[in-house]
């Protein structure tokens, strides 16, 4: 085995394969399709056949359903799809033999707490590092994954209990990319603290440990939109940066090392879905939603990148640019998902409503257009040999060769299912998933050549200007400690080396709304400390080195079992500027409280509310403990205000499930993702009433379980059998405790009061 330090001296020559230079590689790992968009970052394969002809019937078929691609690498095709159906649907990461289709290894995720309607599922793609021989997978419901190539796995991060990923109806997720010794990915996130609000954000983890390295906000708050737009990367101005659309309409500029945004620019009102293309000191992007400048909706534009990333300017988070002042041309193509691909100085894109359209990457200009089928939702183009690849909504793969005026149909398979993801192009084989089956087909040639594989160019490395510490953001329980990697990082987020010596204080940024420290102290050897009798608290430290550079890191205390929060001692000390009552902000601590729920006075008890403060988050989910508790009861009281007719939802969340009582529709309902699992009974619910709700999770031997609640009105007798009792094959075996609400259209404010988390055994 590699040791770390080996490994990261490998990464820093053999791993960086995306964004071309003059440099070249012939290694073995270059030649693989690692990354969803290939080695160019276009969609555009580097290989070329001899007398070359797609075999229209399969080399093999994989019985999966996937809405997403697959990546290859060293002989394996790594595939993300789902099985199943209703209760039982899984999402499956599947790795298999890319001559014979044989599965070799399957690892199963289980959806919860999300959105996803209509078997919208594995929209992405996983990501391959063929230096570690690594393959890694970002779901919809936020498990961040990455397993070997024997299948074994390394880590596992739930983003959304440990970050705040929050879920979206449309399910799209992308796919993680690799960047040196890290793996990048982004998505709508509430967090804690001066990440409360909702925002996309890109988060930047070590591709060995899964520690979190860097996060970063560049766009702006609050997003309408979620977006899987992969990023895209080059070294620019001596920086390795990446460019990516967000939800909020903006293509952003990221310093990829550390994290810092270097400009934004806003393409449209809603979110950005489609990757970028690189062209000339250009980047072309394309949306579907409506301009910014006009009512027009879609837009395919090309911008002029600036040579020098400057520091934004003072008070200002990011470089704005204006688009008078950037753009070179636009044309009124419009895609919501569906990236563009480029060949020599021709850009094919595959729009909307189904036609594809050949425009000229220096002018704009429309050159053909001709139409394949009636819409396209999600797939991107692809391109090898001198063929276009398209996978169609109706469940056609279609190969064409495009000319100066048309493209020429060269072949065409009928697929069962529809067509919604990326065709991929490699080692004379044509991978595609449909909802219905994984295919496989085969380019009969009589020779395969390959052009060269571009490397990225990495400058030289300057002199030490901040400090970089890893983990950036920590989690510790009472008796628990963390230790932390510190090293230097030159003015253009490069590292230069390991820092032994680094001095540790607590820090408040300035900046902060609320002021506090985390219970927590550092010892001789380095390591955050939390006593015994830590309390519940968050914050930040700051590192200093040699000569002044320092960096930060930010943590929370959360409780480990029991768990008892009451209110009253909670001092209501804010001013709420409509509704003129006395608030205190939720514990900091817990992911995704701000802006959803506050402390405040009813009826002269201090208790847990729901606010009104934005109708973004009407529906709240927070958690407030450890992603990794198990076997615990957890018990509130819970009251809804309202009338016999209105009133509004509030429940609990224990391992992953929901467990609510419905005001309106008199039930008390355990539900994890709404369209997999719900079961409901009959339960009245009496507006301006407390009650109190208890809930468990038992697991069985066989990796099922049961999910258990009950609620009684709160001062009388607990009754001795649970309300509900829900059998479920394949039960989640751990989660954070949270609190969930649903207020539609923030007329009726919901309660919470006396929370007990207890261990079961």
């Amino acid at each position: 085995m590699l040791t770390l330090t080996r490994l990261y001296g490998l990464l820093a020559v053999a791993a960086l394969i995306q964004g071309g230079t003059s440099q070249a590689a012939e290694t073995k790992e270059a030649h693989q399709w690692a990354i969803w968009r290939g080695p160019l970052q276009t969609g555009v394969s580097l290989e070329h056949y001899k007398q070359g002809k797609l075999n229209p019937t399969p080399l093999w078929v994989h019985d999966s359903n996937g809405r997403g691609a697959p990546v290859v690498a060293d002989g394996k095709v790594f595939s993300w799809g789902y099985k199943g159906k209703d209760k039982e649907l899984v999402e499956t990461l599947t790795c298999m033999d890319a001559k014979t289709g044989k599965a070799l290894w399957e690892h199963e995720f289980k959806d919860f707490l999300s959105d996803t309607v209509y078997d919208r599922y594995s929209i992405g793609a996983p990501a391959v590092d063929p230096v570690t021989k690594r393959v890694y997978l970002i779901t919809h419901y936020g498990i961040f994954a990455c397993f070997d190539f024997e299948g074994k796995e390394q880590w596992r991060i739930s983003t959304m209990e440990d970050y705040g990923r929050m879920s979206f109806p449309n399910s799209r997720v992308g796919t993680p990319v690799i960047e040196g010794d890290l793996v990048i990915i982004h998505g709508i996130t509430s967090n804690w603290g001066a990440d409360g609000p909702a925002a996309d954000r890109f988060y930047a983890y070590d591709k060995i440990t899964g520690e979190l390295v860097w996060w970063s906000m560049p766009g702006v708050s609050p997003p309408v939109d979620s977006s899987f737009s992969t990023p895209v990367f080059e070294t620019r101005d001596g920086k390795r940066v990446f460019y990516s659309g967000t939800g909020c309409g903006n293509i952003v500029c990221v310093n990829a090392r550390n994290g810092k945004p270097l400009w934004r620019w806003q393409a449209c009102k809603n979110g950005v879905n489609a990757s970028v293309l690189l062209y000339k000191g250009n980047l072309i992007s394309v949306h579907g939603d409506e301009n910014v400048d006009s009512t027009d909706k879609g837009r395919l534009a090309s911008i002029k990148l600036p040579d020098t990333l400057a520091p934004a300017a003072p008070g200002a988070e990011t470089t704005v640019l204006e688009t008078a002042k950037v753009e070179n041309w636009r044309n009124h193509i419009g895609s919501s998902n569906g990236s563009p691909i480029i060949v020599g100085n021709q850009v094919y894109q595959l729009d909307d409503t189904g036609v594809l359209n050949a425009v000229n990457a220096d002018t704009g200009e429309i050159e053909w257009t001709k139409k394949m089928s009636t819409a396209n939702v999600h797939a991107s183009l692809s391109y090898a040999n001198g063929w276009i690849f398209a996978a169609l909504l109706d469940g056609r793969l279609v190969v064409l060769k495009p000319g100066d005026k048309d493209a020429e149909i060269v072949s065409e398979v009928k697929l069962e299912g529809q067509c919604l993801g990326t065709p991929v192009v490699f080692d004379g084989q044509v991978y595609v998933h449909t909802t219905a089956k994984f295919y496989c087909f085969q380019i009969e040639n009589k020779g395969i050549t390959w052009d060269t594989t571009p490397v990225a160019e990495v400058p030289k490395v300057g002199p030490a200007k901040a400090l970089q510490i890893i983990p950036a953001e920590v989690v510790l329980t009472p008796g628990h400690k963390q230790s932390f990697r510190v090293r230097s990082t030159d003015a253009n987020g490069f590292v230069v080396g390991e820092v032994k010596n680094a001095k540790w204080e607590s820090f408040i940024p300035p900046t902060a709304k609320v002021k506090s420290s985390m219970n927590a102290s550092f010892n001789e050897a380095g390591e955050l400390v939390a006593a015994p009798e830590a309390k519940l608290s968050a914050g930040a430290f700051k590192a200093t080195g040699d000569g002044g550079i320092f960096g930060t890191i930010r943590g929370r205390v959360l409780q480990g079992l029991p768990i008892n929060m009451t209110f009253n001692e909670v001092e209501l000390n804010e001013e709420q500027p409509t509704e003129h009552v006395k608030f205190s902000y939720p514990p900091l601590p817990w992911i995704g409280a701000r802006f959803k729920f506050d402390v405040r006075e009813l009826n002269g008890e201090k208790v847990f509310a729901k606010t009104f403060d934005r109708i973004l988050f009407q529906r709240a989910t927070t958690f407030i403990a450890p992603s990794n508790l198990s076997n615990y009861t957890l018990q509130a009281d819970v009251l809804t205000d309202g009338s016999a007719r209105v009133k509004s939802d509030i429940g609990l969340i224990n391992q992953r499930y929901s467990i609510v009582l419905r005001g309106n529709a008199g039930q008390l309902e355990v539900s994890s993702n709404l369209e997999r699992l719900k079961e409901v009974v009959p339960y009245k619910i009496i507006a301006n009433k407390w009650y109190t709700l208890k809930t468990r999770v038992d697991s069985n031997p066989d990796g099922g379980g049961v999910v258990k609640a009950k609620a009684w009105e709160k001062g009388q007798p607990e009754p001795e059998a649970w309300t509900i009792e829900v059998p479920v094959s394949m039960v989640h075996k751990e989660g954070s405790p949270g609190i969930f609400s649903f207020t539609p259209l923030n007329q009726k404010r919901a309660y919470l009061d006396n929370i007990s988390v207890t261990s079961n055994k």
